[in-house]
This record gives structure tokens, sequence and C-alpha cells, in this order.
């Protein structure tokens, strides 16, 4: 994922829809690319700028997933392991193996 940004996000006045569409594709693998980007976007925005707040919102979320992963399934279902992460430390376990 690059973190160049479209040129029509540049050419206006930032929103809250702007933040949001960069926030879509928010994974542990491009959670601090987008994190960069966001920090980009919002630069120079007022401190009380609706897009500020949501994306300084979404920086925090974005660290906090791109250093400790994210948990995926739904209550009852088998565990799924969770995805991995920049402080991840590899699974011991052969790769397959839910059952310890």
């Amino acid at each position: 994922m690059s973190e160049a940004e479209h040129p029509e996000r540049v050419r206006r006045e930032v929103t809250v829809e702007d933040v949001r569409q960069l926030m879509g594709a928010s994974t542990p693998h491009f959670a601090l690319q987008l994190r960069n980007r966001i920090a980009k976007l919002i630069d120079g925005l007022a401190p009380d700028d609706p897009a500020r707040i949501e994306g300084e919102r979404e920086i925090a979320r974005l660290e906090q997933l791109g250093f400790a992963g994210e948990t995926r399934g739904e209550r009852g279902e088998e565990v799924m392991p969770p995805m991995p992460s920049v402080s991840a430390v590899p699974d011991p376990t052969p790769s397959g193996d839910l059952h310890h």
C-alpha cells in the first residue's frame, strides 16, 4: 500500500468522509501506513475540526491494531488465531494446528 495521497483529496478541504475512506482498508498489515496517510491528511487542520478529531481517533486505533493485531471470528465460532502484527511473537505451533 502506498502512502501517496489521492490528488483530489489534497486540492480541497479535508472532510470526515476523506478520513473514513482511508479507514476502510485497515488491517494489521496496513495499519501503520494508513496511520501515516491520515496524519498527513489532517496535518494543519484546527484542533476542533471534525476531520481532525476523527483522524486522531483513527490514528490511535490504527496504532493499537498495527502493534497488537486483531482478533478474528465471532462468539461461538471455533477460535481463529489473531492476525499478526509488527510486535507479534511467532506462534510456535505448526501452521493450522489450532488445538494446543
